[in-house]
């Protein structure tokens, strides 16, 4: 028997976690959460919280990027993975057919009418080189279009559709890509004529800055794709599993009849990594077109119990706690309750999203006061105005949430889908609160702003 014992080990290392990343992981990552503020140390969490070593309670407004979706341990989760691991179940044999698969599968198809099959992987970026794999092989071509601002993943496939140049600098070669602007129909026509385009792979609501496809691009995008021979792939890593009020995004808008979704993240339950690709028959029997054929694409750890077991106990809680409807009404709320707050302060300029996936906008003040401190962030770099506000926002409000992408002044909130009343007050109380202290234009906010400005200026002069 193992001696082996997790909780000793906690008690004995866990107090050096920021030393051992620092000296054996991504060095910077620590650096970062100290220049901001963010090197916190929890203990525990549960449900939509965390709770620091003095037990004080932390409000998730981030939920892991998305994967949290039904809050932190959920407990039919739990008991889900719990009883897959006692059933000893004989997993990934890889020479034979398990239940839960395709169970699994059964369940999400039923989600998304039109879409036959089911590729389980590991993650999103999987469930992206699986759709540009599929695309490429059933359709014979080879470029990618994708969106600016887009986010699909950091491998090297999902690299290619990436519409940040900051991740993709300095990883060239990579496939054949053309960034096209979300919601441009001409822009679309004018690459397709060209021949040699596979796909567009794109977020019905775009992570970055949270900017929605507009209506009608989605399903307009689709029939010219298909005239020119090429799939339309909706990337639902972050919006799928109901958190802009509908199941899967795309189905905001009808006629929507994607050739291949990706789904990721709130599939997990928060536990366990699991991503899937779904798409039409037609594909996948042209990717898997005979016997010799039949591991051309697979994955050694995709489809493991614990993660289908994780993602069956998921869809049960999406739907016994109806959890995309209230998605759409907390959401709702939300963004009701801030967009209130538009024409009250002159830093804020724009509230939008759908759901529970909330996008809060800043912008250029009108008064003289306010002007020059936004020139000079602005001139340091853009970003610093909306970091300021997410740093006191977990500091003094402990409620944690992001800055929506590098060089942008906009949060975004994407709080797990359990939230409610509760949550939604206590986030606008400290909002609030915030937008006060920097309407005023004094005060420790803005003293950390000179910091952010100090920090940023400093590699610029450094690589002078």
């Amino acid at each position: 028997m193992s001696g082996f014992d997790l909780a000793a080990l906690l008690a004995e290392r866990g107090g050096e976690a920021y030393a051992l990343h620092a000296r054996h992981l991504n060095h910077q990552l620590p650096r970062m959460l100290r220049t901001i503020g963010f090197d916190q140390v929890y203990e525990r969490a549960e449900g939509a919280y965390f709770y620091d070593t003095e037990g004080r309670e932390h409000l998730d407004m981030l939920a892991g990027f998305g994967v949290m979706a039904l809050g932190r341990h959920h407990p039919v989760v739990r008991k889900a993975l719990h009883d897959v691991l006692d059933a000893s179940l004989p997993d990934l044999t890889r020479f034979d057919c398990g239940p839960l698969p395709g169970l699994l599968a059964e369940q999400l198809l039923g989600h998304a009418p039109g879409l036959d099959r089911v590729f389980f992987g590991n993650s999103g970026t999987e469930a992206v080189e699986t759709a540009l794999k599929f695309a490429r092989y059933a359709t014979g071509k080879p470029r990618i279009l994708h969106c600016p601002h887009s986010f699909h993943g950091l491998t090297t496939g999902a690299l290619s559709v990436n519409g940040e140049a900051a991740f993709r600098d300095g990883f060239a070669p990579l496939l054949p890509d053309t960034p096209v602007p979300l919601g441009d129909l001409a822009a679309l026509r004018r690459e397709l004529a060209k021949g040699d385009v596979a796909a567009l792979v794109v977020e019905p609501i775009q992570g970055k800055g949270v900017h929605a496809a507009p209506h009608g691009y989605l399903r307009a995008a689709r029939e010219t794709l298909h005239r020119h021979g090429a799939l339309l792939v909706v990337d639902e890593v972050q919006t799928g599993l109901g958190r802009t009020g509908d199941f899967f995004a795309y189905q905001h808008e009808d006629g929507v009849d994607p050739d291949l979704v990706c789904v990721a993240k709130a599939l997990s339950g928060g536990y366990v990594p699991v991503g899937a690709t779904l798409g039409k028959e037609w594909i996948f029997r042209e990717v898997y077109s005979s016997m010799d054929r039949v591991l051309v694409h697979s994955a050694s750890f995709g489809a493991n119990a614990q993660a289908m077991a994780a993602g069956l106990a998921t869809l049960r809680v999406i739907e016994d706690e109806g959890l995309t409807e209230r998605a759409h009404r907390v959401g709702g709320l939300l963004r009701e309750r801030l967009a209130a707050l538009v024409d009250r302060y002159e830093l804020l300029h724009e509230v939008r999203g759908r759901g529970l996936m909330v996008g809060i906008e800043f912008g250029r003040p009108s008064s003289l006061r306010l002007r020059g401190r936004w020139t000079m962030l602005q001139a340091a770099r853009r970003g610093l105005f909306a970091q300021m506000v997410v740093v006191p926002l977990l500091r003094r409000h402990r409620i944690l949430t992001q800055v929506s992408g590098d060089h942008l002044e906009v949060i975004k909130l994407i709080p797990p889908l359990i939230v409610g009343e509760r949550e939604v007050d206590r986030f606008v109380t400290a909002f609030t609160e915030v937008m006060e202290e920097a309407h005023r234009g004094g005060g420790l906010m803005w003293d950390f702003g000179r910091t952010l400005m100090r920090q940023a200026v400093a590699p610029a002069r450094q690589g002078g």
